[in-house]
């Protein structure tokens, strides 16, 4: 039996594991000839102003958000070697292993592939790593790059 693989989707967030996962989806797309989608995913900060500051029109941070993936997958794709591999970027909002899985039902994919981390402590302690929920509630197989 073999893996027929068609679509892999990779979630970045700019650190050095996810690049390096990033590579690993796309060397697999190049031998299996999927097609990979990269995805980043920012969370929608609550509160960030503080508590007596004004908070940014929705304007202001919509356009501060994309800025941001925009960076984030500029980095990441000046890095990868995607010769030979159709690749196309998304940019999604909200809780990241959410967004991730949601990518995932969308694209149909046969692989999510992930760094093992890149969320901060703090956030890993709260909410858990998105690797570690994907592994538990991704549609498809979950290959976790260290």
């Amino acid at each position: 039996m073999t893996w027929d693989l068609k679509s892999i989707v990779v979630a970045v967030d700019g650190s050095d594991q996810s690049i390096r996962a990033a590579q690993r989806g796309v060397d697999l797309a190049r031998m299996s000839g999927a097609k990979v989608t990269v995805v980043t995913v920012v969370r929608t900060p609550e509160g960030w102003w503080g508590i007596d500051g004004e908070p940014p029109t929705p304007e202001a941070l919509a356009a501060a958000l994309a800025e941001g993936q925009r960076r984030v997958l500029a980095r990441v794709m000046e890095q990868l070697d995607t010769d030979g591999v159709e690749v196309e970027t998304d940019e999604e909002l909200g809780d990241p292993a959410t967004m991730i899985i949601a990518v995932c039902e969308d694209r149909q994919a046969d692989l999510v592939v992930v760094g093992r981390r890149g969320a901060g402590l703090v956030e890993r302690l709260i909410i858990g790593s998105v690797a570690d929920r994907l592994a538990h509630d991704a549609p498809c197989p979950v290959m976790i790059v260290p």
